[in-house]
């Protein structure tokens, strides 16, 4: 006679019949089906195990004995619904004990032990904030997994056929946006603790513009860009020009010609009422005007034109001091404020380049010197991402407006890596761009996410304030591996991972569309998001969300080509040819799918961080090391040449550049090269050329950019400081090396996972 059971854990129970006739209940309610005899049945299980001579049974045995009994009594229906519920009850403890042991990694690993902890390189996995926010993001993912995914979404995620981004956010927010300083600082905005006024000064501007970000950043689980910095920081410079030169005149005024302040106050009144400023390039006539009035109050001529001479130097030496200073406040406060509970650095970008103006073409030339400069100890900024929009007519040539600016983003890149490049004249960019309409710039945001086209709503095909809702990613190598180098088979099941995914991606939107205003009190509350200023507190979100995209992305194209070709797109013509023709497939098949959904679904190529390791550890569990395929620990950028295989910087350059008309979610190509780029402006130069008149979108150029914390050096260092000869193995901080690791820098690559770690150390130095 049985009387005690085994559980799983080891420990020992009391055996009770009745909970295996509960089990059987449960299943029977799940089909609907009616049973009289469930008492016998859990009699039979026990006379069944008692017969097998079975004295302390254990749970798995009870339950396989269960499905025996109920088939063989011919509830087969009812055996598969029990089967089902025993399957969901395993996975859920699996998943619980999985969940723990996580936890145990987080809590007792130092981040150098533990890729959890090195995930997201922006995360300092050791702090305790840090720590927080993983407990709390693998939780949510293991809740999600379990509880919100539809079953074959959360089969295919957790196995590798797809990936769903950011999951530890998947029911709260969004992923990015674009923000517009022009409309956010007129009138002044809240932060929800009262509001802040507009600014009048450069010093005000720079700094609520990482109020900004930092605000955002706090609604959504993606980078924050500003996409017109230039455009939107130039009304401060022009305020503080104005502030500036006014006091100088008048003090002026009251030394050279003990002028009454009544007789300055009146003609200062008099200008206002023409609505006249003082400005950066008097392109108003005020100096004119100005002049004009005070010769007709009397004064001397002479000492007036002396006066306003030093005036308006002494107006434009402070202005530029000025905005300098607040770029370099600027700088360092993106790189020390924290966002989401004090865990992570906002993860921000600013976009410039374009704006003419005597008052923006200041604030970009100081914000590349602030960033040439570095930070309080000479160190290279890591945020924000700098993108300088390149654009024939404005500063691609010599003689344009901002030519000089152009040049001086190649000698600041040179030296510390930003700003990136991205070309308005590019084939896929052009189309949008409207001279004199800033919003019409294509803008870049971060690693290389992109949003222009508007399907949903084609008179708002604009940068500003849009951004990506949220993206999936395809398993591409491993389609292939699975194909056997059937390419037909290929394509149809890379059709039904691509519905798949936009199934994914349809059903998260449905959650994020009924979010209201109030649960993004920045975003939603204060405009930043096109068309949200319509809407009250309590409205849902939804209809305005519609402007934003859906996007699938894609890893591993070069391992994809070898394992359906035996070589990569670097290797020859057919696999370029092949390459081309998968994206172009994808391409085509999310541009019918925005058709038939009117919804805006675009092509991604993904920024594979901890993705890159995560895909292929799976791969290479099921199907082993295949050359060229799984034989590394991670899998390439998206359709980037192999970062190992040898390639002069031009032809990589070449190659990769008809795949940023087809990503149109985002994109971006490096090069790697070896020495002092400051060294030789030129040939950095001609590489940036060379992206523009190949069609590239966003390009950028990664280069060794080391510092010795110790002395001071900034430079190439290999294993000793050239300066002051130390060691980095003797006693003190080792030298810090800054590298990027998708589209963002990092200043140790301790803090990269370890995929990521293997990538970098086997990237090869391209020839120019």
């Amino acid at each position: 006679m049985i009387t005690t059971i085994k559980k799983r854990d080891g420990r020992v129970s009391s055996f009770d019949v009745e909970k295996i006739a509960v089990a059987i209940e449960k299943a029977f309610a799940a089909t609907g089906v009616k049973c009289d005899n469930i008492t016998n049945l859990a009699q039979e299980v026990m006379q069944r195990l008692d017969e097998a001579g079975v004295e302390e049974p254990e749970v798995e045995q009870i339950q396989d004995c269960v499905e025996r009994v109920l088939i063989d009594n011919g509830h087969v229906r009812t055996a598969k619904a029990y089967i089902l519920y025993r399957a969901e009850r395993s996975r859920v403890r699996q998943a619980n004990t999985r969940l723990m042991r996580i936890y145990e990694d987080i809590t007792y690993k130092d981040a150098l032990d533990s890729d959890i902890k090195r995930e997201n390189a922006n995360i300092d996995g050791n702090t305790a904030m840090g720590s927080m926010l993983k407990y709390g993001s693998e939780g949510a993912k293991q809740f999600y997994e379990l509880y919100v995914l539809n079953p074959k979404h959360a089969a295919a995620h957790r196995e590798g056929d797809i990936h769903i981004h950011d999951l530890d956010f998947y029911t709260l927010t969004t992923t990015c946006c674009q923000i517009d300083l022009l409309r956010l600082f007129d009138g002044g905005f809240s932060t929800g603790h009262g509001v802040l006024r507009e600014p009048k000064h450069i010093s005000s501007y720079a700094a609520l513009a990482c109020i900004a970000i930092q605000s955002n950043q706090n609604d959504q689980h993606g980078g924050q860009s500003i996409v017109n910095f230039d455009y939107g920081l130039a009304p401060g410079v022009a305020k503080t020009y104005m502030q500036n030169y006014t006091r100088h005149l008048s003090r002026s005024l009251e030394l050279l010609l003990d002028e009454p302040n009544d007789v300055i106050e009146g003609i200062n009144q008099q200008l206002k009422n023409e609505n006249l400023k003082p400005s950066l390039d008097d392109s108003n006539g005020y100096l004119a005007r100005e002049r004009e009035l005070y010769l007709a109050a009397g004064l001397d001529t002479k000492l007036f034109d002396k006066a306003q001479a030093f005036t308006r130097e002494k107006a434009v030496d402070d202005t530029d001091r000025d905005t300098y200073k607040a770029m370099v406040a600027l700088v360092h406060n993106l790189n020390t404020m924290h966002s989401r509970a004090g865990a992570q650095t906002p993860f921000s970008s600013i976009n410039y380049g374009m704006d003419t103006s005597a008052e923006g073409r200041m604030v970009m030339k100081n914000m590349l010197l602030a960033t040439e400069a570095g930070l309080g100890n000479g160190e290279t900024p890591i945020f924000p991402i700098q993108i300088f929009r390149v654009k024939e007519g404005i500063n691609y040539n010599p003689g344009e407006p901002n030519y000089d600016l152009f040049r001086l983003a190649c000698r600041c890149s040179a030296k510390r890596l930003f700003p990136n490049f991205s070309f308005i004249d590019a084939p896929f960019n052009l189309p949008y761009y409207k001279p004199g309409q800033y919003e019409t710039e294509v803008g870049y945001m971060g690693c290389r996410t992109r949003v222009m086209a508007n399907y949903y709503d084609p008179t708002n095909e604009i940068a500003p304030r849009r951004g990506n809702l949220s993206f999936t990613t395809v398993n591409l190598p491993r389609i292939a591996i699975l194909s056997g180098g059937n390419i037909e088979w290929f394509f149809d099941e890379l059709d039904r991972k691509l519905e798949l995914c936009a199934d994914q991606l349809l059903e998260r939107f449905a959650i994020q569309s009924k979010k209201k205003v109030c649960n993004y009190p920045f975003l939603m509350g204060e405009g930043c998001w096109l068309g949200s200023e319509n809407l009250g507190w309590d409205d849902e979100v939804g209809e305005v969300l519609k402007h934003g995209t859906l996007s699938v992305g894609f890893i591993g194209l070069a391992e994809c080509l070898y394992a359906l070709i035996g070589e990569h797109h670097g290797q020859s013509e057919r696999a370029q040819n092949m390459g081309l023709e998968i994206i172009s497939h994808m391409r085509k098949w999310l541009d019918e799918t925005t058709r038939k959904r009117n919804l805006n679904f675009t092509l991604l190529a993904t920024p594979a961080e901890g993705l890159s390791g995560r895909f292929v550890k799976l791969d290479k569990k099921r199907f082993g090391s295949i050359p060229g395929v799984t034989d590394r620990e991670y899998y390439t950028n998206s359709f980037h040449i192999p970062v190992y295989f040898p390639i002069s910087a031009f032809d990589k350059i070449k190659l990769e550049a008809p795949y940023h008309a087809l990503t149109n979610a985002g994109h971006i190509s490096y090069v790697e090269l070896d020495g002092d780029t400051a060294k030789n402006l030129d040939a950095f130069e001609s590489i940036v050329r060379c992206m523009k008149e190949n069609g590239v979108g966003y390009g950028s150029i990664n280069h060794p950019v080391d510092r010795d914390s110790v002395c001071g050096y900034n430079g190439i260092i290999g294993d000793t400081c050239p300066k002051c000869g130390r060691s980095e193995h003797e006693s003190g901080p080792q030298f810090q090396r800054i590298r990027r690791i998708t589209g963002y820098l990092v200043g140790t690559l301790d803090r990269f996972n370890n995929a990521k770690r293997t990538e970098e150390a086997d990237r090869v130095k391209h020839t120019l």
